[in-house]
């Protein structure tokens, strides 16, 4: 089986990592690659890694033809602006931006502001986490990207969500340069950047809508801080339970969580430098890396997701969402075990 995979907006990071992953798929056969302001350069101007894989020009979005999958690598607001015209392209389109997320027009609206173009389609769109949505994916014609913060928080609480044991939790979430993607801004240029860790949203991120939508109405908190890494997010999660719970208890929630995942490692061992999660073991991959600790003096609990943001937390999930769809190999492009040290 080959499937004709075209990208809208393809010079950015994620547009990039599409790229990248889709050049090594089994079954993937690259159709196009739309950039305005690119148009008729190769695709190796704004992806250099890519010189001798593909040999493409980018083209405008006008030119884009019909194919199996389309991926939307667009920013927020513009694929739903246009979502009939790229649903009429593609067999299956997957939109990598915000604009699905969420399914209630009303909590769009409360954490995007402004109304939603395409409310009647949003509860049509699958939320392209394959270890929450597998079953609904299958199939499935529209499937939306997921928040990278998001995808950090969800895994890192889903076992403990799902038994039930979160009374309330504060996620404290570390993240890389490329999350603020390739257009630098007032805040995410290498200047202001680079030596520091810069806390940008103390409370109220976007994200926590997700999480909300993915887990339940569970009592959530999360602030954001920028530090000196490209590649990466940590997810810290200080959960109080409901109830006491023993590091044994949570060995068994993880694992029947995430024993079968094909993405998900479980990392909490004794000792040695990799006890925890760490962005950097990630780095390439589609792994999302869990682990747990609890405080037995206040009985807190210590939940955590290593995952790269530009991957696991965008194009990687998009990718693995797209071979569920299509009834593909789960695991097909997917290969890379990621870099270490990177």
């Amino acid at each position: 089986m080959t499937v004709t995979a075209s990208i809208v907006g393809g010079t950015g990071f994620t547009g990039g990592e599409l790229l990248r992953l889709l050049v090594g798929h089994p079954e993937v056969e690259i159709g196009q690659v739309s950039s305005r302001k690119s148009a008729g350069k190769p695709l190796h101007t704004s992806h250099p890694n890519l010189r001798g894989h593909i040999d493409r020009l980018f083209c405008v979005p006008e030119e884009i033809e019909a194919c199996d999958v389309l991926f939307l690598c667009m920013p927020h607001g513009k694929a739903a602006a246009d979502i009939d015209h790229w649903r009429a392209i593609g067999k299956c389109v997957i939109d990598l931006s915000a604009d699905f997320r969420l399914r209630d027009p009303a909590v769009y609206e409360q954490w995007y502001g402004g109304v939603h173009p395409a409310p009647d389609i949003l509860m049509h769109a699958v939320y392209g986490l394959p270890e929450i949505s597998r079953d609904s994916i299958r199939g499935t014609p529209l499937i939306s990207g997921v928040g990278c913060n998001a995808t950090a928080m969800t895994l890192a609480l889903l076992p403990l969500a799902r038994a039930g044991l979160i009374e309330r939790v504060v996620a404290d979430i570390k993240v890389g340069s490329s999350e603020s993607g390739a257009e630098p801004g007032a805040g995410s240029n290498h200047a202001v950047r680079a030596r520091t860790a810069r806390t940008y949203s103390p409370f109220g991120h976007r994200h926590i809508a997700e999480v909300n939508q993915s887990l339940g109405p569970i009592d959530l908190d999360a602030t954001v801080t920028a530090i000196d890494m490209v590649r990466g997010v940590l997810c810290t999660a200080h959960v109080e339970p409901k109830e006491p719970v023993t590091t044994r208890d949570l060995w068994k929630l993880y694992r029947e969580t995430y024993g079968e995942e094909p993405f998900v490692r479980i990392v909490a061992d004794r000792t040695g430098p990799g006890r925890f999660p760490d962005p950097r073991v990630v780095v390439g991959s589609n792994h999302a890396d869990v682990g747990f600790a609890v405080d037995e003096r206040s009985g807190r609990i210590i939940a955590l997701c290593a995952i790269d943001n530009l991957v696991k937390g965008a194009a990687g999930s998009a990718v693995q969402a797209m071979n569920i769809a299509l009834g593909l190999e789960e695991h097909a492009g997917l290969g890379f075990p990621g870099l270490h040290p990177a």
